[in-house]
């Protein structure tokens, strides 16, 4: 029977198999990222779909590193003068229209030392790798967080037949389900899609990993306090970036 508490049980067995599998990934990920805000680099965050609440969950609020910048498809229209006719053109579809990983890019300031980090739950779809692979190519490094039981279960439908696992330096698996779904309610649906709340453990491991590896080595970490005027000085000092 599918009720409350055996979805907690589910849950809590998930997040003990990341932690279990995926640590070293973890912390290789956190290094980099710990590297990058040392050279005063930003951690880009791009998600398909659901995946974006990754980044969301981990910025502009009390006890969240500073130099964290989501990139969203929405920012065509605020910033690059797109119109919401032609973002919102259900026949054209905006996101997968040629070369637009490049015009994203180009949307933002970005720096040598900047990590990107690109999340798909599949991994397969073209404007997730388009951003991972044009990362990849202009030197950055890059991580992927997918899951690994669904995204090789499923053919790629980017042009070169690869996933978004294969543009990575390092690949951090939610170990998710294939097709987020966790619960089997015995007829053919399955529910409670999982994604989220792996990536959500994923995304606040990582930080607070950062946070330790600065405090080690006598570095104050650039997380937000509360306090507006100490904020808004550390806001400043990213200003464009993030």
């Amino acid at each position: 029977m599918v009720n409350a508490k055996v979805f907690k049980d589910e849950v809590k067995k998930l997040i003990e198999k990341i932690y279990e599998t995926q640590a070293a990934n973890i912390d290789a990920t956190a290094e980099i990222m710990t590297n990058a805000i040392k050279k005063g680099g930003v951690i880009h965050i791009y998600g398909s779909g659901h995946s974006v609440g990754l980044g969301i969950d981990i910025t502009d609020r009390p006890g969240c590193l500073v130099p964290i910048h989501i990139m969203e498809m929405t920012d065509f229209v605020y910033y690059g003068g797109v119109s919401v006719e032609e973002f919102t053109d259900k026949v054209n579809i905006f996101e997968r229209r040629p070369g637009m990983a490049e015009k994203l890019f180009n949307l933002y300031k970005l720096n040598e030392n900047d990590v990107f980090v690109v999340i798909s739950n599949s991994g397969i779809n073209g404007i997730v790798i388009d951003v991972a692979d044009l990362a990849r190519q202009r030197g950055h490094k890059v991580i992927t967080i997918t899951s690994m039981t669904h995204t090789l279960a499923e053919g790629s439908r980017h042009p070169s037949g690869k996933k978004l696992y294969e543009f990575a330096d390092v690949v951090i698996d939610n170990c998710g389900p294939h097709g987020d779904a966790l619960l089997e309610t015995g007829s053919v649906e399955k529910v409670t899609a999982v994604s989220s709340i792996a990536n959500n453990v994923i995304a606040h491991s990582l930080a607070l990993k950062i946070i330790e590896n600065l405090t080690n080595e006598g570095i104050v970490p650039p997380v937000l306090s509360g306090d507006a005027e100490k904020d808004a000085a550390l806001k400043k000092y990213y200003e464009g970036r993030i």
